[in-house]
């Protein structure tokens, strides 16, 4: 787990890497979760996730999150939450 950033230095680029690999980790996992879910159907084509934001992980300070927002790799969609830009 990485350290603890002290508030106010900004966060090292190997931390950046690493919460934002962890953030699109989490983000498909619970797509992946919810679109397994029964009530798809057998024969039919499945259905997409509605999953767009995602909690991130609490491993890694705000500063991360923050950082990786100014980036532009990462969108606010309030409440604490968070999406990919690109999407």
């Amino acid at each position: 787990m990485p350290d603890e950033t002290p508030s106010g230095s900004t966060p090292s680029a190997q931390d950046l890497k690493t919460a934002f690999k962890a953030f699109k980790r989490r983000l498909k996992v619970l797509r992946l979760d919810e679109e397994s879910n029964i009530g798809g159907g057998p024969l039919s084509g499945g259905r997409k996730s509605q999953i767009v934001a995602i909690t991130p992980p609490n491993q890694f300070p705000q500063a991360v999150w923050d950082e990786l927002v100014r980036q532009g790799k990462l969108k606010r969609a309030g409440h604490g939450m968070y999406e990919l830009a690109g999407e």
